[in-house]
């Protein structure tokens, strides 16, 4: 006999590990609110915080006002170099180099203090020792008249470490300078070579390249050629729209693969050189042309080393640190001498050795020092003229050719015509 199944204890066959009840409607309860206890003396009270608080616990404001205070006047400063270092440079003409070297430059240049931003720059740290010189000479001073008790001492020390760096630190922010000024002589070394080689390259396609067979190749590579510097350019200077430089200059579809390019420099390149493969001209002559792409390589590789690889960061930190220690000891060298004069002392010397200073760190990044856009300029202005006087140049000559065809030599020799 098969005993009676329990109805309340399922079959174990039946067993599942999931759950697969769904609701037919949403569970909904009602919203109540339950009379809360007065709670007793003593009993703790929890609060529960969220992201979504509309109340979030309040930082405390004072420590914010301070660092902001702090930070405004050098974020000030910073803000009024990189201004002046996306200044555009002009070449010097005539006009230019006379007021250069001008009598009243002094004056100008004296007058123009305030808007300079090397000058500008050197507000930080200038205020910041003249104001650790009024500290020390306000503590000097209050000891000496015996505003404060007995055993506070004077600070004050022999001037004898001083002499015996002070020429240390000369030769460091000679050094220094020298060393920027290497790589600002590089930089502009690099660009001459850039400059006359795309002029070189222009003037070979306008003579050596046939215009009959190859008019709208030639015509788009020497845009291609005059392109070059300007992508160089824009790729070695902050803030360059190099999408504007080159809008009038290359054709939309040309534009975009550049704008595309992660390296715009190499792109024009490549441009250049497949536009060579497809003219229609000699062998040796594409060679010669060519190789003129290798002056457009070595300028990329000198600007790229000069933009990577600045001088040496220990150099640089080691003349900072010897300057900020140099001046923060300063006053307590010349109190003895000098007393309150510690003050302007202190002034003067931080604004003229931290301007040295700042003048090489300056050009030590050596192309928003340089006239590039003028010299992209005067580029594409030769090229369009040689362009424009090619077609007038050769005219005039063949006619000469003609003319003296008809008329004796000047070494007295009678020409073709004569001697049948």
């Amino acid at each position: 006999m098969s005993q009676p199944s329990n109805p309340l204890k399922p079959p174990l066959t039946n067993i599942s590990l999931s759950s697969r009840f769904t609701p037919k409607t949403p569970l909904k309860l009602p919203l109540t609110t339950c009379p809360s206890k007065p709670l007793k003396a003593g009993t703790p009270s929890f609060k529960t915080l969220s992201s979504n608080s509309q109340n979030p616990p309040k930082k405390p404001s004072k420590a914010i006002t301070i660092t902001s205070l702090l930070r405004a006047i050098p974020e000030w400063a910073d803000r009024v170099q990189e201004r002046g270092m996306q200044k555009k440079r002009s070449l010097y003409n005539h006009e230019k180099w006379a007021e250069h070297r001008s009598s009243f430059r002094h004056i100008r240049h004296l007058l123009s203090s305030l808007s300079s931003r090397v000058v500008l720059s050197l507000v930080p740290p200038v205020i910041a020792f003249t104001s650790v010189a009024v500290v020390i000479a306000s503590y000097n001073s209050a000891v000496e008249m015996h505003f404060l008790p007995g055993f506070f001492p004077v600070l004050r020390t022999s001037s004898l470490p001083y002499q015996l760096t002070a020429p240390a630190l000369a030769l460091l922010l000679v050094f220094r300078t020298e060393a920027s000024y290497s790589r600002f002589e590089d930089g502009k070394t690099a660009w001459t070579k850039v400059i006359s080689g795309t002029n070189d390259f222009a003037r070979q396609v306008i003579s050596g390249v046939d215009g009959s067979s190859n008019s709208a190749l030639k015509s788009e590579l020497l845009r291609y050629i005059m392109a070059f510097p300007i992508a160089l350019k824009c790729h070695v200077t902050y803030g360059s729209n190099i999408g504007q430089d080159l809008q009038n200059l290359l054709e939309a579809g040309d534009l975009a693969i550049v704008l595309k390019s992660r390296h715009r420099p190499r792109c024009i390149i490549e441009f250049i050189s497949q536009c060579l493969q497809l003219l229609n001209v000699d062998e040796s002559k594409r060679n010669l042309l060519e190789s003129k792409i290798s002056c457009f390589h070595e300028g990329i590789g000198v600007c790229e080393q000069l933009m990577g690889i600045p001088i040496p960061l220990s150099y640089t930190r080691l003349t900072s640190r010897f300057l900020v220690l140099w001046h923060l000891t300063l006053p307590i060298i010349l109190w003895d001498d000098c007393h309150w004069i510690v003050v302007p002392s202190t002034f003067i010397s931080a604004a003229s050795l931290f301007c040295i200073e700042e003048v090489g760190v300056l050009i030590e990044e050596p192309f928003p020092m340089l006239a590039l856009d003028e010299l992209c300029n005067v580029v594409q202005n030769n090229i369009w003229e040689a362009i424009a006087t090619e077609k007038e140049i050769q005219a005039r000559l063949v006619a000469k050719r003609k003319s003296h065809s008809c008329e004796h030599s000047t070494n007295g020799w009678p020409s073709p015509k004569q001697k049948e």
